[in-house]
């Protein structure tokens, strides 16, 4: 019997691998490659189910205006469409070091002062060099709360953690 092909996964960037190696080609970290077991791995995208249709509406309705989280960053802000909605995601791209990292440092502090539960979470950086971008910017001192993953779920069940803070929108 032919025995079943072996995955390995990186537990520090998630790249996959057909053998195991002492380092992951991808991030170049040591010691990171982890077999999974044939069967296990993310859930399918397309789970066909119970087929039920949905609700369709016209482009030409009225709807209200979602509600905006203001940063107070203005260029951010008008870029984000007058502010972030709450509930939706957004994806900053571009070139290594041309500041992504550190505008979304600077928004994040700047939601956190304004009293919205401010969440900070690096899968690249260590929280070292968060920390210390946050120094030389001079927002070492805000509300925000750091987190160094690169699992989605782990970090889906990290923001879904309760909170004594209510949700703020500005």
């Amino acid at each position: 019997m032919a025995r079943a092909s072996q995955i390995f996964t990186c537990s520090a960037c998630g790249a996959t691998a057909s053998k195991w190696a002492g380092r992951c080609d991808s991030c170049g970290e040591w010691n990171s490659l982890v077999e999974e077991m044939p069967g296990e791995g993310p859930a399918p995208i397309l789970q066909l189910k119970k087929k039920q249709a949905i609700a369709l509406s016209s482009l030409v309705a009225e709807e209200a205006e979602a509600p905006r989280i203001i940063s107070g960053i203005a260029e951010f802000d008008r870029v984000c469409g007058g502010g972030l909605v709450a509930g939706s995601a957004l994806l900053v791209g571009g070139d290594p070091g041309i500041g992504k990292s550190t505008l979304l440092l600077q928004a994040t502090a700047a939601l956190a002062r304004r009293g919205v539960r401010a969440i900070y979470i690096s899968g690249e950086e260590s929280a070292a060099q968060v920390k210390l971008r946050a120094k030389r910017l001079g927002l070492a001192d805000s509300p925000v709360e750091l987190g160094i993953e690169t699992r989605l779920g782990n970090i889906l069940a990290t923001v879904e953690k309760p909170t004594d803070q209510p949700p703020g929108i500005l």
